[in-house]
């Protein structure tokens, strides 16, 4: 039961997730747009012109949230993710023939696409004559749309209205269009911005700031990292990378690297700078902070995630894997905190899933003694995420027989059972998947190391078989995941053999005797017993 295809970096929480979605409580959303919203309503009625007659106060009330780039931009993604919904509420109401609704909604988009049009020319340095252009066409098409929709709900005509309602939608389409593509050249003016200054500059203060920056637009989602990877962040990051003068700077500028080499261009780029390499000489040079080591890390976690289909990466990464191998498990071994040891171990994961010599160099490097007395210190260990990572570790590693004895000497037997019983604090839904990965992938390793007798023997004292039934018979323990369930029933089955008489016979006929799918439907289909 192998792994591929899996995702470990998808499974950290934050910080090491580092992937931010517009997601939200409903009130706390209502109450950010809340100002917007009544932006939208003085701007409307004033014609997008100042309430201030004071010069220097002028843009006082539109801009009272702006004290950086990265609140003036964190505005502009906000104005444009409030005009992008309604563009989509507009074509579901038009749908309906909702015409009212209809025209309500086009003119407050053209008050929203006023007011971000004047908020991002009040704080940009520059704009282009290209950008001017898109400007001035999306606000006409704003009016023009306008008076359609008005011109719409001033006739009952319906023939006239049907008539008027495919004109409707492609002056609508052509709004949308011309959005995509202001959004899309303001944002790759402001990547280009940034990425000038940490070019340029010799300031650490002004690089420090331009990072920082650059690492809250990566946050946006992945369209924002290919825009920062197409104008050459990575090239400019590595930059960074390769000088002393900024060694302060290394962990937020590797942190911000992981972030866009999670699309396919940052990993061109990476691969065009020689980024592996570099990146193997961060986490072989001990005179580097454990903070730059544990971002070098994160970066080495993003650029090996099974969920990669693009891998062209991975030729030079092989060439390098033995120095990148022994860093990270050392870095395991001298983790000062549970953060450090993830991102770490995270990384290992990874690798493991390359080929078997992955595995043979942990062996060499005894990196499952080191992986299990670290899952024993709780201020190292302390979440089901980290421990995701150490099964994963020691699921890949079993394949090899010399395995087996490695694992019984450092107590990984007792681990695996505990794990067994893995079981979110908190309810959150990340966590209860990653308990759910955890059982599953105990399962595994204990169906692969059941091979070897000993092993098999020391399972049955610890009595995994009584949990392992208990996880099949059981929906709530497992949490009704059906990927727990397949893996407890090839374990059993594997413990059976090596062992028939820790089974009773009700057990035996229904979870070990039939085919896998028949005790797999019966175990779906089973109402939970509290006897």
């Amino acid at each position: 039961m192998a792994f591929k295809g899996e995702d470990h970096l998808d499974s950290l929480p934050l910080p090491v997730q580092r992937m931010h979605l517009i997601q939200v409580d409903s009130v706390q959303r209502w109450m950010e747009d809340l100002k917007l919203m009544t932006d939208c309503e003085c701007m409307c009625i004033l014609q997008s012109k100042p309430i201030s007659i004071e010069k220097d106060e002028q843009n006082e009330l539109i801009l009272s949230s702006q004290y950086s780039t990265c609140n003036n931009l964190q505005l502009l993604l906000k104005r444009a993710w409030i005009i992008s919904t309604e563009l989509t509420r507009i074509a579901q109401k038009l749908e309906k023939n909702r015409w009212q609704r209809v025209h309500s909604m086009t003119v407050r988009v053209n008050c929203h696409v006023r007011s971000m049009i004047n908020e991002y020319n009040t704080f940009t340095r520059s704009s282009s004559e290209e950008m001017h252009q898109l400007e001035k066409l999306l606000i006409d098409k704003c009016s023009e749309f306008t008076a359609f929709t008005e011109r719409c709900i001033q006739t009952e005509d319906e023939q006239m209205l049907r008539s008027m309602k495919s004109c409707v939608n492609e002056t609508l389409t052509t709004v949308a269009q011309y959005f995509g593509q202001l959004i899309e050249l303001v944002l790759t003016h402001e990547a280009q911005n940034l990425l000038r200054q940490i070019d340029l500059s010799d300031s650490v203060y002004i690089t420090e700031s331009a990072i920082n920056n650059l690492f809250s637009l990566t946050q946006e989602g992945a369209h924002l990292c290919r825009i920062i990877a197409k104008e050459g962040g990575v090239v400019a990051l590595f930059k960074i990378c390769r000088q002393d003068c900024f060694r302060c700077l290394y962990p937020q500028t590797l942190r911000t690297l992981a972030s866009i080499c999670c699309v396919e261009e940052g990993m061109h780029q990476l691969e065009k700078v020689d980024g592996i390499l570099c990146l193997t000489d961060i986490l072989t040079d001990n005179t580097h902070s454990e903070a730059t080591h544990a971002e070098a890390a994160a970066v080495i976690a993003q650029i090996t995630s099974p969920h990669l289909t693009f891998t062209q990466h991975l030729s030079s990464f092989l060439e390098n894997m033995e120095e990148i191998v022994t860093a990270l498990v050392k870095l395991c071994q001298e983790a000062s905190s549970g953060e450090v040891f993830l991102l770490a171990s995270a990384a290992l994961a990874n690798i493991t899933f390359f080929d078997t010599m992955a595995c043979e160099m942990l062996l060499q490097l005894n990196a499952m003694k080191i992986l299990l007395a670290a899952c024993s210190d709780k201020r190292i260990v302390d979440t089901p995420y980290s421990r995701d990572q150490v099964v994963t570790i020691m699921a890949n590693m079993s394949v090899l027989d010399q395995c087996a004895s490695e694992i019984i000497q450092g107590n990984g037997i007792q681990l695996l059972m505990e794990m067994l019983f893995e079981k979110s604090s908190s309810g959150n839904t990340a966590e209860v998947a990653a308990c759910e990965r955890v059982q599953q992938k105990s399962a595994v390793t204990l169906a692969r190391l059941s091979r070897d007798p000993e092993v098999a023997d020391a399972a049955v004292k610890l009595s995994c078989i009584p949990r392992l039934i208990k996880l099949c018979r059981s929906p709530t323990e497992r949490n009704n995941s059906d990927s727990v369930l397949v893996a407890c029933l090839a374990a059993l089955r594997r413990l059976a053999v090596m062992s028939p008489d820790g089974l009773e016979d009700s057990d035996f006929q229904q979870l070990v005797k039939p085919r896998l799918v028949d005790s797999f439907l019966l175990c779906t289909n089973m109402e939970e017993s509290f006897v």
